[in-house]
C-alpha cells in the first residue's frame, strides 16, 4: 500500500565496524517495511561489516551493498547512497542508523507523514511524544542545547535539527543540491535540514522514541561536535541580515 502512494523506498545504513549489528537490524527492516529495499554503505569496515553485508546480499534481492574505499565520515556515506539511489530510480531515500538506536519499527510513521504532503520527515526526540532511552543526562543535555541553540541562529522552525533518522523525497534531494555538501556528523544533518527549510519544503517532525545503542561503540566524538558548533555559528551569522529583513 505505502509503495502504490510514495513509489520504490530505499533505506540507506551507513556502516562502520555494525557486524555485529547489522544481521538484526535488517531482519527488523525487512519485517517492518517488507517492500523497501535496503543499500548497506559500508566504509571498508576493518571488522568484515563489509563481508556480512554481501552475505546479507546474497540471500535477498532487496539488499544492496556500496563498498566504500574507507572512513570518510557520516555525511559522504549519505551522500554516496543517495546517489546510488537516485540513479537507481528510487522515490524515498530513507537515513537510518545501524546501531539500533533508530528503531525500523517507526519507518512506517516517517513515510505515512511523506503520504500525507511532507518533503521530508524527521523523527524527532524533541517534540510532544518523543524521547530516548539509556541516555546519560549530560548528552541528553548537549542534543536539546545543540538543537535549541541551531533553532536561535539558523531559524529553523525545527525542534530536532541532528536527528538522523529521517526520509527524502527524492525530489526533496534533487532540489536541494547536494554537490556542495562538506558537512558531517550532527552538522550534516543540520545542513540538510536548513537547506530543506531555504528552498521553501514542507518539513514534518514525528515523534520517536530513541533508543541508545547495546552493541559496538558509538561515533561521536569531541571533532564531531566542534564542527557542528563552528559550521551553525558560521551559518548563522552569515544568513543574519537576510533574516532581519524579512516581514514579520
Amino acid at each position: 500500500m505505502m509503495e502504490r502512494m510514495l513509489g520504490r523506498v530505499l533505506v540507506i545504513v551507513p556502516t562502520y565496524n555494525e557486524r555485529e549489528n547489522l544481521p538484526m537490524i535488517a531482519e527488523r527492516l525487512r519485517k517492518a517495511v517488507p517492500e523497501a529495499h535496503l543499500l548497506i554503505a559500508d566504509d571498508n569496515s576493518p571488522d568484515g561489516t563489509g563481508a556480512v553485508a554481501d552475505e546479507l546480499a546474497a540471500d535477498d534481492d532487496q539488499i544492496h551493498v556500496l563498498h566504500r574505499p574507507g572512513k570518510q565520515g557520516l555525511g559522504a556515506a549519505y551522500i554516496a547512497g543517495f546517489r546510488w539511489g537516485l540513479q537507481e530510480g528510487y522515490d524515498v531515500l530513507v537515513e537510518m542508523d545501524a546501531d539500533g538506536s533508530h528503531q525500523p519499527e517507526e519507518l512506517p510513521k516517517l513515510l505515512e507523514a511523506l503520504g500525507d504532503g511532507a518533503d521530508l520527515a524527521i523523527g524527532s526526540r524533541w517534540v510532544p511524544g518523543g524521547k530516548v532511552v539509556n541516555w546519560p543526562t549530560s548528552r541528553e543535555f548537549l542534543s536539546r542545547g545543540a538543537n535549541v541553540y541551531t533553532r536561535v541562529m539558523l531559524g529553523v522552525p525545527v525542534r530536532d535539527a541532528t536527528a538522523g533518522f529521517r526520509a527524502y523525497r527524492a525530489a526533496t534531494l534533487e532540489k536541494i543540491d547536494l554537490s556542495d555538501v562538506e558537512s558531517q556528523g550532527y552538522c550534516f544533518q543540520v545542513d540538510l535540514t536548513l537547506r530543506t527549510v531555504r528552498d521553501g519544503l514542507r518539513i514534518a517532525e514525528v515523534p520517536i522514541t530513541f533508543v541508545d545503542r547495546t552493541t559496538g561503540s558509538s561515533k561521536m566524538n569531541r571533532a564531531i561536535v566542534a564542527e557542528a558548533l563552528w559550521r551553525v555559528t558560521v551559518w548563522g551569522v552569515s544568513g543574519m541580515p537576510q533574516r532581519l529583513r524579512r516581514p514579520r
